[in-house]
């Protein structure tokens, strides 16, 4: 197989000839894996590693967006981030709230929200002609995301309070974000004439412990969203793989219902996201990326433990298809090489003598 007809087959719950595989990792992971494989790309590092899957983005031709001495740089949503150093680099965080202290509507519609037309789809085709046998992917994590995505802007107290309220504030910067994804991601569809394998959108329904929103609050405000995002990925023939951290259990009936078909990350330590008890529970529903444990496990784990482990993982989780083998997040900084290797060495291992 292919490593796209891998990735399709997975997918659409078929056998492929092994599990797929993805990545997703901090800068400091990137530049140490960009060291060791001597290359100066993060794609020559997925190729390195032999991973099946790539990610196209059509080129942003909008306005120019600020950016600040400190090293802070604005978004397209006018949301300013400022590198924070921590123990072991720095991570990005919003730092102006541009939403606030907004408490009319008419605050949030006189505001400058971005377009769709601010993108060059006629090089899409061009991008997904470049990986030749390669599963292709668009979107990420931050298509749609009502919570994390309008938190920055508006605070993430004043998000779950509105959320409970259903804020008509809130209602109105959600419909914008929605309506701005719904277009941009069908005009990257339509551009690349069928070549795109899935789209990858999120929302961060979970705390460790359980959803941080009610049932009733998916139901009413995340639903019908949701579902008309995922009815107009599928009307090109591609699949949704929807981003979701911490504890989602029980959301994911509601998840299938609004029509899924991948849930990622699947981290292993928030409760109820064993991935062997979702592929037992869900698993011919619902399929899955993730699953190999970065909070912790990952980076103080053997080698052999670590192999061990993934091969487990593709041969019971990706019994019958439905399974991407994925970090649970963005591996951490604080991972040695050598685990990163361990973990993508027992993929190629179980892809012998499978080739691309």
């Amino acid at each position: 197989m292919t490593s796209r007809e891998r990735v399709r087959t997975a997918l659409e719950h078929g056998q492929p000839d092994h599990t797929p595989a993805d990545y997703a990792a901090t800068p400091e992971i990137c530049r140490a894996l960009m060291a060791h494989f001597r290359v100066d790309t993060e794609e020559a590092v997925r190729d390195a590693l032999g991973t099946d899957i790539r990610y196209v983005e059509p080129p942003y031709t909008g306005p120019a967006l600020p950016r600040f001495d400190d090293g802070s740089v604005a978004n397209i949503w006018g949301v300013v981030k400022k590198p924070m150093a921590n123990e072991y680099g720095d991570y990005a965080e919003a730092v102006n709230f541009p939403y606030a202290r907004w408490t009319a509507v008419e605050e949030a519609a006189a505001f400058p929200w971005p377009s769709p037309d601010w993108y060059d789809y006629g090089a899409v085709a061009a991008l997904c002609g470049r990986y030749a046998g390669l599963a292709v992917a668009a979107g990420g994590t931050s298509v749609q995301d009502f919570i994390n995505n309008v938190a920055y802007g508006r605070g993430v107290e004043q998000v779950l309070v509105d959320i409970a309220l259903e804020d008509p504030v809130y209602l109105y910067i959600v419909d914008r974000r929605h309506r701005f994804y719904l277009e941009h991601v069908d005009r990257i569809l339509t551009a690349a004439k069928g070549r795109i394998d899935f789209v990858l959108c999120g929302d961060d329904f979970g705390s460790q412990r359980g959803p941080l929103i009610s049932p009733r609050s998916f139901d009413g405000i995340f639903a019908p969203r949701k579902k008309e995002f995922f009815d107009m990925v599928h009307a090109h023939g591609a699949k949704v793989v929807h981003h979701c951290c911490g504890s989602s259990r029980d959301l994911i009936p509601r998840f299938i219902r609004a029509g899924m078909d991948c849930l990622q990350t699947i981290q292993p330590r928030a409760a109820g996201m064993d991935p062997y008890g979702l592929k037992r529970d869900f698993g011919d529903r619902l399929a899955f990326h993730g699953a190999v444990d970065v909070q912790g496990w990952l980076q103080h784990a053997k080698p052999d433990a670590i192999k061990a482990e993934v091969h487990r993982l593709m041969e019971e989780v990706g019994r019958g298809g439905g399974f991407i083998l994925a970090p649970c997040h963005n591996l951490q900084p604080d991972t040695p090489v050598a685990n990163v290797l361990a973990l993508y060495g027992a993929v190629a291992e179980a892809r012998k003598p499978a080739r691309r």
